[in-house]
């Protein structure tokens, strides 16, 4: 298994500087990850760094609590998309999530996608706040509006993914659809357990640490 082609390679902090997004992108190129994964305005200088190479550009929207309005999620991802990013990873709305509210989580996903068009949609669940039940009906959600990939969290709650939550999620999308298992993954070790579990693509800002087996 060649585990740096399952790996997003992540930078959202707030901070981040334009140097440390030059130096995710080097690191992404060096190892042939399979993305770098940056915040929109951040979008055009990883596209221009990684311009004619291997490694694609995910950004996010509606980052990072999910609350705004779906057609502000589908608007950033158009221009994120015109600004050069090939992957999209969107924020379900969690209250909604909480209300059971699932036909809206289909409608708000269904509506991102008609956005992107046939670049691939990644769908945020912060599995941390949800029950095993939540988390099942959401990602049965996220399918019946089009989503290409599932994701259990955005690095910026009270916790991260857990092989629990990818085993569940694995189980409500089926083989066709993708599981990305993001936040608080650290080394080899814990990467590996989540693809076991059934992750087919890993966030991680570790992500030369966990090709390296540091």
């Amino acid at each position: 298994m060649e585990l740096n082609k399952l790996i997003d390679h992540t930078l959202l902090k707030q901070d981040a500087s334009p140097e440390a997004i030059e130096k995710l992108c080097k690191e992404a190129l060096e190892y042939h990850f399979m993305s770098v994964c940056v915040n929109p305005g951040f979008v055009p200088l990883a596209a221009k760094i990684l311009k004619g190479s291997d490694v694609k550009v995910c950004t996010v929207v509606g980052f990072p609590l999910g609350a705004t309005l779906p057609e502000s999620k589908a608007y950033e991802a158009k221009l994120a998309i015109k600004a050069g990013a090939t992957e999209v990873d969107m924020v379900l709305n969690d209250s909604m999530a909480k209300a059971h509210d699932y036909e809206f989580i289909a409608n708000e996903v269904k509506l991102v996608k008609k956005a992107c068009g046939k670049i691939l949609l990644k769908v945020i669940l912060e599995t941390c706040l949800l029950t095993d039940e939540e988390i099942t009906e959401c990602c049965k959600a996220c399918v019946k509006g089009g989503a290409d990939y599932v994701k259990t969290s955005t690095g910026f709650s009270t916790g991260g993914a857990t092989t629990h939550a990818v085993k569940l999620m694995r189980e409500a999308v089926g083989p066709n659809v993708g599981v990305k298992a993001s936040g608080g993954i650290h080394n080899r070790e814990e990467a590996m357990a989540m693809v076991e579990a059934g992750a087919s693509r890993i966030g991680a800002s570790c992500g030369v640490k966990i090709v390296k087996g540091e």
